[in-house]
């Protein structure tokens, strides 16, 4: 029981050590111990306020209690004397005769009056069955409606509650009220009587008994506060002041000094006997059970420590020798804090420490150059590179010379092969940086995955030509596949590699295969994309003469959503798209080519772009919907992808355009004036709303500048909307300048250091087609009107030059007008659009359309259609306001006539049968 003994020492040295404390220092110190035991942080002042507080709630809640029951219980004598009053009068003699007498109110007031008077009660009133009130104290108040519940009374009963009503003469307010029957002596009810008192003065009843009540609890509290005070003021001087946590603290600390404490402690008094002895002190000076208490010379030590603890001079960092142990003493004196005079002794084993202190030296070095790799490998995601960090790092703290050696498929971003053993040197750094040591991207035979391990290798088997003595092999893996294999070599004075170091460089490879097959999945996916987006994206701008278009596409995080197009639409028109997908990487991609396909799709039927974009919002609130339901959308869907789509007529020189949450265009006119059109504001792609979406029109001159791009052009971190709208504006401000020249002026000044979204620009000048390549007609509704409008077509053909397509183009046209003529509205009118291809144009005011077959043997009609579609290269319908227009596209090339079909070439397409 060696721990008990020197607890209960301890205990009790300790103990006195604190009532010294609390009493030394003469005058001064009785002041601090007079202020302790006053000071609300003791723990007998806590106990006191704490039983102060306790007999106040105690008091306070029976002196609620009391009134809660005198209150009840006058409220009970209320309704007792309520109900008493009103049954008294109610059988009282002559009521009932006077209630069906012809002047109740006249003998029955006195009597009432009388009645509340003597019962003690506000209020007694008589009340016939209606509840009209005969009586009352209030005259003004007879003939009146009576305020409560009578009908319990009318059958029978009684009926006791509270109830409101007119002012009293001794009270106004809610009432305790009764009400009873009258009854006749056939037993019928004739009339009601009810009696009561006020609220108001059933608390005048309680007010009465506060007196006794508050006295009785002030009584308490003072007796109960007086045992209280005794209470603490005795426990004051048994804790001498001290607070609990003090307390508490005191305790905890002795017995960790005893028994936790690393270090020995001892505590020795002026006459050199020990008072405390921790278990380290025992430990280290081997120490009796019984050496508290007992003087220093008698516990056996050898005489110079035995000396030292016993004398009282201070000492600091002394080495003493104790047996097999290398002792470093510190001493000091206990007062003026411990109270009676002596020293305290702490002791240390510092044996092992130039041991431990060589081993930590190298293991803080180690620790350091694998903190170092960790911030230094990995900073990019490029393969070659990140193997260039880790032999940067290892190069001289670890090895003179560094090789890493990666598989082709890593360094090309591919999944690595079990089978694959060709590697190709990927990093090289020597001493000083010298990295000719081995060339760099040399070809490294390189042994089988399975048998690839780290190794030491030694002496001539290493490279002695290169003057290096000592190699590690270390192979790098990552998810369990090889990606190649690190070499750390030393030269020279350099001590050879030992086991400890394989297992430190293996350390070292394996947080760097991490950083390299992150880099190599990266690759892979970041090839990946950037080829989907590549396909996606339009190669270049399509053949047409309406605008002269320039474009640029800035991706910010490598792979994004954006995307713009230049769609050439019949009748020289050409329709411009740019689209922004929110997020980036190859979910966005996809999603880019989805809707950019789309809108490929829904352009070839001609739409307007209002009605092109609802199409498309259809589409996108579909797949998003078909996504969710078959769980196939990772946190992201196609919603919130913004459009812009504008077309654009060559002829009339006007733009009709509608977006879908994408900012508006800008337009720069031919003298550099730059303007915002303002478009009708539609919600993004796939929202849901239901709105319809609305486009605008605006006339541009020729020469005109028509400025699409995304919000990532105008905005970012630094820069709201407004300031873009507005250095966007300096940007394209000024005359004479073409789309290119436009594009890198836009470019340099707002694209900002660090793009955190896709930019797309697309520019577009302005050309038309000038009057001389246009003719129109308009036609009646005459079969005999075809042939004066094939003639005057054929004229204006020769006038282009274009004889050689006569024949043709008469026969589309005659089909065409006959359609029209036949099953079409009116008006009819004949376009002639001479551009890079020749387009006839047939309007009329119907909407059906007509459609290709191909007619029977029998058939009597029928051919027309089909014909058209022989002799043009393209044709179709678009539908306009006012009806429809059929269109064909003859082929020219650079304003010649490519061979067409002519009469005989049409003859050949039936064979020569007899009929």
């Amino acid at each position: 029981m060696k721990g008990k003994g020197h607890f209960r020492s301890g205990h009790s040295s300790w103990r006195s050590s604190a009532v010294s404390a609390s009493s030394r220092g003469g005058a001064s110190g009785g002041s601090r111990r007079r202020w302790a035991l006053l000071s609300p942080h003791s723990a007998a002042q806590q106990v006191f306020v704490l039983q102060l507080l306790i007999v106040l709630l105690l008091v306070a809640g029976g002196v609620t209690a009391l009134v809660v029951q005198a209150n009840r219980g006058s409220e009970r004598e209320a309704e007792r004397l309520s109900l008493a009053a009103a049954e008294m009068f109610a059988n009282a003699p002559g009521t009932a005769e006077a209630l069906t007498g012809p002047r109740p109110t006249a003998v029955l007031q006195p009597r009432a009056e009388a009645a509340w008077r003597r019962a003690g009660v506000d209020f007694v009133l008589v009340m016939d069955t209606r509840g009209i009130r005969l009586t009352y104290p209030d005259p003004r108040q007879i003939g009146k409606k009576f305020v409560g519940t009578i009908r319990p009374a009318l059958e029978g009963g009684t009926v006791v509650e509270r109830a409101g009503g007119p002012p009293l003469p001794t009270g106004t307010g809610t009432a305790v009220q009764a009400v009873v029957p009258v009854r006749a002596p056939d037993g019928s009810v004739v009339g009601l009587v009810s009696a009561g008192i006020t609220v108001e003065n059933v608390g005048d009843l309680v007010d009465r008994q506060l007196p006794i009540i508050l006295g009785t609890g002030a009584a308490a509290l003072v007796l109960s506060t007086t045992g209280t005070a005794l209470v603490s003021r005795r426990l004051r001087r048994q804790t001498h002041g001290l607070g609990p946590a003090e307390m508490t603290r005191m305790y905890e600390h002795h017995d960790a000094v005893l028994h936790a404490v690393r270090e020995g402690v001892l505590i020795v008094d002026a006459d050199g006997q020990v008072l405390l002895a921790n278990d380290e002190a025992r430990r280290l000076l081997d120490l009796p059970e019984d050496a508290e208490r007992r003087r220093v010379p008698d516990l056996g030590l050898d005489a110079d420590t035995a000396r030292l603890l016993a004398s009282g001079e201070p000492v600091t960092d002394a080495v003493r020798l104790a047996g097999d142990r290398l002792l470093a003493v510190n001493k000091r004196p206990t007062a003026p804090y411990g109270g009676q005079a002596g020293s305290v002794v702490t002791l240390r084993d510092t044996t092992e420490l130039a041991a431990v202190s060589g081993r930590a030296e190298v293991a803080r070095e180690r620790l350091k150059l694998l903190y170092d790799a960790g911030m230094r490998v990995g900073t990019t995601l490029d393969v070659t590179r990140t193997a260039e960090e880790l032999a940067d790092v290892s190069v001289p703290q670890f090895a003179d010379v560094v090789t890493v050696e990666l598989l082709d498929a890593v360094l090309r971003g591919e999944e690595p092969s079990a089978e694959a053993t060709g590697m190709r040197r990927a990093a090289v750094v020597g001493r000083e940086g010298d990295r000719s040591l081995f060339p760099v991207g040399e070809a490294v035979p390189a042994e089988p995955a399975d048998r690839l391990t780290a190794r030491l290798v030694e002496g001539a088997q290493a490279a002695p030509d290169h003057d290096l003595h000592s190699l590690v092999v270390v192979p790098m893996r990552a998810r369990g596949a090889l990606l190649g294999a690190a070499k750390f070599w030393r030269a020279g004075g350099s001590p050879a590699f030992e086991e400890e170091d394989k297992s430190f460089a293996e350390e070292l490879a394996a947080r760097a295969a991490v950083a390299i097959d992150n880099a190599r999945r990266y690759t892979r996916e970041h090839t990946m994309a950037v080829t989907l987006q590549r396909s996606l994206l339009p190669r270049g701008v399509p053949e047409q003469n309406a605008l002269d278009v320039a474009h640029r596409y800035l991706p910010a995080a490598g792979v994004g959503g954006d995307w713009f197009d230049v769609i050439p639409l019949s009748g020289t028109r050409v329709a411009l798209v740019v689209g922004d997908v929110v997020g980036h990487g190859l979910h966005a991609a996809a999603t880019m080519g989805r809707l950019r396909t789309a809108v490929h799709n829904f352009s070839t039927l001609d739409l307007a772009p209002e009605e092109l974009l609802d199409r498309l919002d259809e589409l996108v609130a579909r797949i998003d919907a078909d996504e969710a339901a078959a769980d196939e959308r990772d946190g992201t869907g196609i919603t919130g992808a913004t459009c812009l789509y504008a077309v654009y007529d060559p002829v009339s020189g006007r733009v009709s355009a509608a977006t879908a949450g994408h900012p508006g265009p800008a337009v720069v006119d031919p003298d550099g004036t730059v303007t915002f059109p303002r478009l009708p504001v539609s919600p993004p792609l796939g929202l849901g709303a239901g709105l319809p979406f609305e486009s605008a029109e605006l006339t541009l001159a020729e020469g005109s500048r028509l400025v699409l791009y995304t919000d990532g052009l105008i905005e970012d971190r630094a820069r709201d909307l407004d300031a873009g709208l507005d250095a966007l504006r300096v940007a394209l401000t000024g005359p004479d300048r073409g789309p290119e020249e436009t594009c890198a002026r836009v470019i340099d000044a707002m694209l900002p250091d660090h793009p955190t979204d896709d930019i797309v620009l697309l520019v577009a000048r302005t050309r038309r087609l000038g009057p001389a390549n246009v003719a129109e007609w308009d036609v009646p509704r005459d079969p005999a009107a075809v042939g004066r409008v094939r003639n005057a077509c054929a004229r204006r053909l020769a006038e282009w030059g274009l004889e050689e397509m006569g024949f043709a183009t008469e026969l589309i046209l005659s089909e065409l007008i006959t359609n029209a003529i036949r099953y079409g509205g009116e008006p009819i009118s004949v376009r002639l659009l001479h551009d890079t291809s020749l387009i006839c144009e047939v309007a009329d005011g119907s909407s059906t359309s007509p459609h290709l077959r191909r007619a029977k043997t029998t058939d009597e009609g029928g051919r027309g259609l089909f014909l058209v579609a022989r002799y043009a290269e393209r044709w179709g319908t678009r539908y306009t306001a006012a009806g429809k227009v059929i269109w064909t596209e003859q082929p020219l090339r650079d304003g010649v006539v490519e061979p067409g079909g002519s009469a005989e070439d049409l003859l050949d397409q039936w064979p020569d049968e007899p009929l």
